[in-house]
């Protein structure tokens, strides 16, 4: 029978394709809630949001311990096996965050689901590459990112919505139900897939001597720690320092995933045939965007064009990088590899939101923007100096 085709996919492909997406809309969502929320986190349980933000800070350094060692542990079982497992300890998680009685429990809650985060975020990318033909591997990997930046788009404004309405605790829990129904919905729709031969930590030193792979885990570490020094305060900041009501916080941070999602549809349509201007103008961007947040912040017209800049950069040249890395590790080693690199940004989101709650506590919440974008730049110089010759180097050879 002929299978009906979307950009020449099969039906078969598309199914489980489109349930990855989601998941990674869910996941994405779960992960960027307490930003959204963090004031009435705060409040819940008497704290200053400096410290409710230590939250975001021990998920990401748990995801970052995590990420290597469960791994190299899930690498022996087959990849459906392993998602169902993942996605059945997500929503664990999320029910466990809705009904915790304390912080202490709460942060508790939320390291359960970084459990399922560290492995998830190391094989998306290469589960949808698998998914598909050779030819369609961007696209399918661009629809990951494309699930990512619908989470901030709709996700995150939708938590916050349903946060502000009836209560933080309610949006935790509808995660939860929305990973319930990915676990039934996978579990009919998702083909076997092999995961290749078991890797193990002795395989380590082999796979750091790749240089571009290096080369991108350094640039990552610094445009992640840059980003999420000012992300993950972006509420409170448009509240204090720009003077948004909570509306057009909504809207504002609805446009920023907006552009996400723009982000992710350059990079299906232009990467492929525009390498290197495509990771500068992105890399680039980013800081830039960064360093506008202060002077921005007296128009709320700026303020969204400030974010759509940001939103659509931080996108692109991440969804790149994940590229990068597919292309330059065997099968066999890609899914350890990603979740070197799912690690690595997480200890970028834990260290920014660290420093951005120091700055947020000494200089004040408008500096945020600076600190962001001046540890971003050393990320845009590490990419020039470092990356691109690492880059046009493999490429000689290869």
């Amino acid at each position: 029978m002929t299978q009906t085709r979307q950009d020449g996919i099969t039906l078969r492909q598309w199914l489980p394709l489109v349930g990855l997406t989601c998941c990674a809309f869910v996941f994405n969502t779960s992960e960027f809630m307490p930003i959204g929320l963090l004031t009435d986190i705060a409040a819940s349980f008497s704290l200053t949001e400096a410290q409710a933000g230590i939250m975001i800070s021990v998920y990401a350094w748990g995801v970052m311990l995590l990420s290597l060692p469960l791994m190299v542990f899930a690498s022996r079982f087959e990849f459906k096996r392993m998602l169902l497992g993942v996605l059945a300890v997500f929503s664990l998680g999320q029910f466990l965050s809705a009904v915790a009685p304390t912080y202490p429990i709460l942060v508790c809650a939320r390291l359960v689901v970084a459990c399922a985060h560290a492995v998830f975020w190391s094989v998306a990318s290469i589960m949808a590459s698998r998914l598909v033909d050779t030819r369609h591997g961007a696209l399918a990997i661009s629809m990951i990112a494309t699930g990512s930046s619908i989470a901030q788009i709709f996700g995150l404004p939708l938590g916050r919505a349903i946060g502000l309405a009836v209560g933080w605790r309610m949006t935790f829990a509808v995660v939860g139900g929305l990973s319930a129904i990915a676990v039934v919905y996978q579990a009919a729709v998702f083909p076997a897939m092999p995961a290749g031969e078991r890797f193990t930590v002795k395989q380590l030193p082999e796979l750091l001597k790749n240089p571009l792979l290096i080369a991108l885990y350094a640039v990552t570490v610094f445009m992640a720690t840059g980003y999420y020094a000012s992300y993950s305060y972006i509420e409170p900041f448009l509240a204090q320092v720009a003077h948004v009501d909570a509306g057009a916080i909504t809207m504002t941070l609805t446009a920023f995933g907006c552009s996400g999602l723009l982000g992710s549809w350059l990079f299906g349509r232009l990467f492929d045939g525009h390498r290197f201007p495509f990771l500068a103008i992105t890399l680039s961007g980013v800081p830039v965007a960064l360093l506008l947040m202060g002077p921005a912040a007296s128009s709320l017209v700026t303020v969204l064009a400030v974010c759509a800049l940001w939103g659509c950069c931080a996108t692109a040249f991440n969804v790149a990088f994940q590229a990068e890395l597919i292309k330059c590790t065997s099968a066999d080693s890609s899914a350890v590899a990603m979740s070197i690199f799912s690690g690595l940004f997480n200890l970028g989101i834990g260290t920014g939101t660290a420093i951005g709650g120091a700055v947020v506590s000494g200089p004040g919440i408008a500096w945020i923007g600076f600190a962001g974008g001046a540890i971003a730049v050393v990320g845009v110089i590490l990419a020039i100096t470092v990356l691109f010759p690492t880059i046009r180097r493999a490429k000689v050879v290869a």
